[in-house]
């Protein structure tokens, strides 16, 4: 688990030795996706939900990646001269993460008729199987979606204590 003060402060590191000073660093709220780079604002930000549960190695390489779109331009995709950039950084991982994404944060739960479940920020907009038990479509293992209720409480718990610490204080000074 990484204290997102550390991670900020690896993150300026690397921009500041890898970009020129028109590039900044935030934390977003996203659930699923570790980091992003947004070409248009000059900005690298990271999950701050997800780098609370990573360690500091595994934050590195996101923000490697992302150092990475930076210098190769938006075209770049996630082929070659990206590719070449993000090992010249030293990245070591792939395009995508497949780590731990904030579940409880996730409003619809599925349930498959064999009981796996499935977690989704967004509600589903047509039917879906479990890929557990079948690698392609079938209707005999559809989800069955329902909305939990995230109350403050529950974003409040997948924070970090310094940031929940934080969360406190403003709102003990606006009552």
């Amino acid at each position: 688990m990484s204290d997102l003060i550390e991670v900020r402060r690896m993150a300026e590191a690397l921009l500041h030795t890898h970009l020129d000073a028109s590039w900044t660093f935030a934390f977003d709220n996203a659930k699923r996706r570790a980091g992003a780079c947004d070409y248009t604002r000059g900005r690298i930000t990271v999950s701050r939900y997800l780098a609370a549960r990573y360690d500091d190695e595994t934050n590195r390489q996101t923000l490697l990646h992302e150092v990475a779109h930076a210098l190769a331009g938006a075209r770049a995709g996630h082929g070659p001269v990206w590719k070449r950039t993000a090992r010249g950084l030293g990245y070591t991982g792939g395009t995508t993460h497949y780590g731990e994404t904030a579940t409880e944060l996730a409003p619809w739960v599925g349930v498959c008729p064999v009981g796996h479940v499935a977690y989704r920020h967004r509600r589903a907009t047509r039917a879906t199987s479990c890929a557990v038990c079948s690698p392609t479509f079938d209707a005999r293992f559809l989800f069955t979606w329902t909305r939990r209720e995230i109350t403050p409480a529950t974003r409040l718990a997948a924070m970090t204590p310094r940031d929940q610490s934080t969360v406190e204080r403003r709102t003990d000074q606006s009552a």
